[in-house]
Formats: structure tokens, sequence, C-alpha cells
């Protein structure tokens, strides 16, 4: 592997420091207490970075995302990770509900300004922006979908998984108690790279880049994760949990790219 694709990160980290270090220090002074709350703290930080890079960061997906969700997302969609709503621009006539789900609550107000923007709204019931949980709480997410009257009917995934806790349980929770029969899970994520040179690269950078991203990590094979997840048989005993699967790649994408990326559409069994 090049020196130069293992340490092309330092550039992102560089950039991401420029744009975010300012208006995190000016957090803390105004709140010296941030300075214990390290996940809030992180929050802050990843906040301003995605302020400044969603939206490029969008766009050099946006070939992947015209694939995956354009003509694949249905129904209601559940936006894991929401971020700042730029799901919404991919999707098409067959989606009726848009729900969000993003913790951190800074980034709130864009998902509603851009849901607005393309037709899902709170008063009529076509947004759902979740409200204290995470993805790992499916027992809330229900709660709330009840409330509202909602069914899952796509799970959409979007450069969220890196950072969840404990992914594997997670992911099997929302598939189990969250999507409905039948549903769909849509995801574009980065993975873990089946080259030895470019996982072990992914790994050195996994530490160093979790803390300063909110938990991302590098060296997930989160589309592995997702193809083992299994369903409870009537007699305990597990069986398989999709009835249509497959993944593919990001077109153009070098295998020795650090942020490595797989895209999949898994159909859950009725």
């Amino acid at each position: 592997m090049k020196l130069s694709a293992s340490f092309g990160l330092i550039s992102d980290l560089r950039a991401a420091f420029g744009v975010a270090a300012l208006p995190t220090f000016r957090a803390v002074c105004q709140r010296p207490s941030l300075a214990l709350r390290p996940t809030e703290l992180s929050r802050i930080f990843m906040a301003a970075v995605w302020a400044a890079f969603a939206a490029p960061t969008d766009e050099g997906a946006r070939p992947a995302k015209l694939a995956l969700i354009s003509p694949h997302a249905t129904g209601a969609v559940l936006d894991i990770g929401a971020g700042y709503g730029h799901s919404v621009d991919y999707f098409g006539a067959s989606v009726k509900a848009y729900i969000a789900l993003e913790p951190n609550t800074l980034m709130h107000q864009a998902i509603r300004a851009r849901a607005a923007a393309a037709g899902f709204s709170e008063a009529d019931g076509t947004l759902l922006i979740l409200q204290g949980c995470g993805a790992e709480d499916a027992a809330k997410i229900r709660v709330q979908l009840d409330e509202a009257g909602l069914q899952v009917d796509t799970l959409l995934s979007v450069m969220t998984l890196c950072s969840i806790p404990d992914p594997q349980r997670t992911l099997a929770q929302l598939v189990r108690q969250v999507l409905v029969p039948g549903g769909q899970l849509l995801f574009y994520e980065h993975v873990l790279s089946p080259r030895a040179d470019v996982a072990w690269w992914q790994r050195f950078w996994t530490p160093v880049w979790k803390i300063a991203f909110d938990g991302c990590c590098l060296d997930r094979p989160t589309h592995l994760y997702i193809e083992a997840i299994k369903d409870v048989g009537a007699d305990g005993e597990g069986v398989n949990m999709w009835s249509q699967q497959a993944v593919w790649g990001k077109e153009g994408e070098p295998d020795e790219h650090l942020f490595w990326h797989r895209a999949g559409r898994f159909v859950k069994h009725s």
C-alpha cells in the first residue's frame, strides 16, 4: 500500500480541526463543564465538521445514493443517523414518510428544513424526528413509532453504522423489532477492507479517528454483520433473516482507499 494512501487521513483531520476547533473552543468557554463531557464535546465538534463537509460528502456519494435509495426506498423510511437529512433528496414518490433518527440534537433543525423542502413535515405526520434515543434503543423507537401511527418499511443507513456502539446487536434488534416483515434494509457504509495491508492501516487510524468524529470506526465489516443477522424461529433456533440480499461496491473506488465502501439491499423474510 502506498504511503500517500496510508497517511491520507492526515489532511482530512487537519481540515476537520480547521473548521471545528474554534466553535468547539467557544462552546467550552461558554460551558466549561463540557471539558468533562467528552461525548457531548465530540458531538459539538462533529456538528461543526458536518456543517462544513456534509454537502461535499453527499455530492461525492451521489451516484451510489442514486443507485441505492432512489429506486428502492419505499413507504415509511427510518433513516438511522440522519445527520442533516440529506437522504430525503434521493426519495422518490413511493416514500410516504420520513423518520429521522439523529442523536445529535444540534442537527435537528437542519433535518426539519431539508425535509420540509422535500415535502415532509411534522404538521401532517409525514416527518417524525425521534427524540431521546439512539439506534440501540429499539424499544424506545417502537414507542414513538406507535404514537405516530407509523411502521418502518425501509430501514436506511448511510455512513452511520461505523459509529453505533455494539453494531451487531443493534442491527439485529432494529431488523427484528422495528422493520416490518417483507421490509428492506438499505445501506451505504465504509467498511473493513478485504486487503490485509489496507485493513492494518484502518485499524491503526481508528482510535484517533473515533475520538475526533463521534465514535466513527474505520475497521468494521458492517456488510458482513448485516449478512449474518438471524431471526429466531418457533423452535428458538436461528433462521435466515433475509429472503433477498445484494451487496456491491462504489464504482471507480481504488482498492487502497481507507474508506472502502459497500452498498447493499437486504429484504427481510415475510
